[in-house]
């Protein structure tokens, strides 16, 4: 197999652990961070940590502080690793290079509605869908840690009409050269069903714990937030139904297979299997959105996640009252964190403002 040339945009987690395996297979890779990221990767190489604690130094990756910095370099492929919050100001500054950019773009990012943007940028005909379900965290600049030994790589092409990237040989060499580094990875043919699938999985457990500040664990416990679990989830089903995508098997979760009992099922019957899934999954670690509060970053995927429940939802003309609560409530939190307070280990508020909300 070919060795590919690859940019890899944002150097975190998923950034740093896609890129150092894929240097370490022996492709070129060229990972773009902040300053302080890049000067890490620079002095000392990237630092990738298994799950069972051994460590792999990757010297062959080059790092660079800036998107320009990484032309005129020529690359077969470029890969957004950023937060969705962070797509916006990433393309800002591709725009500008636009003749020098790689015939695709992959976006490896959790939500549904960056390729969208990518796209209304940089063209259509670029762009490739991405997901990865790989359990990945920031150690120190240029560090990374997986948490657990099982992850993959799902890749489809954005338009599917074959026109775009997806179209020719580039989106299966792709595949391979993930797959052989040891990155697992599947192409499929709908690329609307792969990411709303993987949005069914982020989103449950995620926004009510980041209001909470409570892990899965703790809050499933709680019948009423277990409901209000239930209801998100059933929101975005009936949203997907009424949209026509097609909820789809991802690793170990068989949404696809399990989406009539989640919509229809008994509640009792799912607040019990939920809790035994995600707690049991998730435990004690608290999820993404949870963690961008609490660094304070400056803005939250919850819009990616709820939010393009309640976007699809208007689309569609289906109600999706707890995804709007969800979303408005973390943004809140994000503008103003001294409202987290007020939020914290509230149950009792919280499911009083979803019971409004349902309601009114």
């Amino acid at each position: 197999m070919d060795s590919l040339r690859l940019l890899i945009i944002g150097a975190g987690a998923i950034g740093c652990f896609v890129g150092g395996k894929l240097a370490s297979a022996g492709h070129a890779v060229t990972l773009v961070g902040r300053a302080r990221t890049a000067a890490a990767l620079q002095t000392g190489g990237l630092q990738l940590y298994a799950a069972d604690g051994t460590v792999e130094r990757v010297h062959s990756v080059n790092a660079v502080a800036s998107v320009r910095e990484a032309f005129p370099d020529t690359y077969d492929a470029a890969v957004l690793a950023v937060k969705s919050y962070d797509t916006a100001t990433v393309l800002d500054e591709m725009a500008p290079l636009e003749a020098l950019l790689p015939p695709a773009i992959l976006s490896l990012q959790n939500g549904v509605g960056n390729e969208e943007r990518i796209a209304a940028r940089l063209g259509p005909q670029r762009v490739l869908a991405g997901t990865i379900t790989a359990p990945v965290e920031v150690i120190d600049p240029g560090a990374v840690q997986v948490t657990k030994p099982a992850f993959a790589i799902g890749l489809a092409d954005f338009r599917g009409d074959g026109e775009g990237a997806g179209s020719g040989s580039l989106l299966y060499s792709l595949a391979s050269s993930f797959s052989s580094a040891g990155l697992p990875a599947r192409v499929h043919s709908d690329a609307r069903s792969m990411k709303w699938s993987k949005l069914l999985m982020n989103m449950i457990g995620n926004a009510a714990s980041a209001i909470l500040a409570e892990p899965p664990g703790v809050t499933f416990a709680d019948a009423r937030i277990a409901d209000l679990e239930i209801d998100a989830l059933r929101e975005a089903l009936r949203v997907m139904a009424a949209a026509g995508i097609r909820p789809l098997n991802v690793e170990k979760y068989p949404l696809g297979t399990l989406a009539p009992l989640l919509r229809f099922g008994p509640r009792p019957i799912l607040r019990t299997a939920l809790h035994r899934v995600v707690g049991g999954a998730r435990g004690g670690k608290m999820p993404s959105l949870f963690l961008d509060l609490e660094l304070g970053k400056r803005g939250s995927e919850v819009a990616w996640y709820n939010g393009a429940v309640v976007r699809q939802g208007v689309e569609s003309g289906v109600e999706t009252p707890v995804n709007r609560l969800l979303t408005e409530t973390v943004q809140q939190l994000a503008a103003d964190p001294q409202l987290r307070a007020g939020w914290r280990g509230n149950f009792e508020r919280l499911a009083a403002a979803a019971a409004k909300a349902a309601g009114s």
